[in-house]
């Protein structure tokens, strides 16, 4: 008999991310998440049981600014994993707060397991290289982001040279979830890994309104706190990082989205992004 959840479970979502089966509100507060068997490379940005390691390993329970929900337990069996997570109480952190959390999670020293993500960004432009690269844009293109595509081996050389860092790997403020003191409860770690300096700060460009010097700014100040934990990466490599994935990920979520329904907001967004777009082709010339 295949695996099914409780009947008295409240759904919460149908499935979020490629290996995600479901989430569920149990009637004790739990929450439970469903992850099918998919992508089997270990380093893959989506393979299919990081989570779970996550969750089993603790390998980010502790760490400052940024952290995991506590783990309440995960089954194995045939078809996937169950697994039970304390339930995150939502709150509404100020992006430059999260950007200082982001900041002291980044001056943590985690080890790396040999699960963990590598290649996020490069892994994504190859899967929009088979799909025709920018191509969907048409006249949305500006020679800006035409030179950005034109320049994307570099991008990807100049971030492989980056200080590799811990990152959450989807650090949208809707997976910024919780709140434990000044640290953020954050859920959703499918994608983590060490990659490079900025790169969580870039996807928290893209989803707020707040400049990148802002972010930066409070970013520095976050890891500045951390005087117990390694040295930050410079903010300049911070600042080039979160440009360089900012751009080519807000750039790529456009062209994607074009033809479909909602799509008006990542156009809407590639609009503001023109400047973040020119800094990153400076980044990458």
């Amino acid at each position: 008999m295949s695996w099914q959840p409780s009947p008295d479970w409240q759904p919460l979502t149908a499935g979020i991310g490629q290996a995600t089966g479901g989430v569920w509100r149990t009637p004790g507060g739990e929450v439970v998440k469903r992850l099918v068997s998919g992508v089997t490379e270990p380093r893959h940005h989506a393979y299919w049981e990081r989570q779970a390691l996550v969750a089993e390993s603790g390998v980010v329970a502790r760490t400052a600014g940024l952290r995991a929900p506590v783990c309440r337990g995960l089954e194995r069996d045939a078809d996937g994993i169950t697994l039970r997570m304390a339930h995150v109480a939502p709150y509404e952190w100020a992006p430059e707060a999260l950007a200082e959390a982001l900041g002291r999670f980044s001056a943590c020293s985690v080890p790396e397991p040999d699960w963990g993500a590598r290649n996020v960004l490069r892994d994504r432009l190859r899967t929009v290289e088979r799909r025709g690269g920018w191509a969907a844009l048409g006249g949305l293109s500006t020679p800006a982001i035409q030179a950005l595509w034109a320049r994307r081996e570099t991008a990807l050389e100049v971030l492989d040279a980056l200080p590799r860092v811990p990152t959450h790997g989807d650090a949208h403020p809707a997976n910024l979830l919780g709140r434990d003191g000044d640290d953020v409860i954050a859920i959703d770690w499918e994608q983590f890994g060490l990659g490079p300096a900025g790169f969580d700060l870039g996807y928290l460009l893209l989803g707020t309104d707040v400049p990148l010097d802002d972010l930066v700014a409070a970013h520095e100040a976050g890891a500045s706190r951390t005087h117990h934990l390694p040295s930050a990466p410079p903010s300049g490599d911070v600042r080039g990082g979160a440009a360089l994935v900012a751009a080519y990920t807000g750039v790529s979520r456009a062209a994607w989205a074009l033809g479909r329904t909602g799509a008006g907001d990542h156009v809407e967004r590639l609009g503001r992004l023109a400047s973040i777009v020119d800094e990153a082709v400076s980044h990458a010339a």
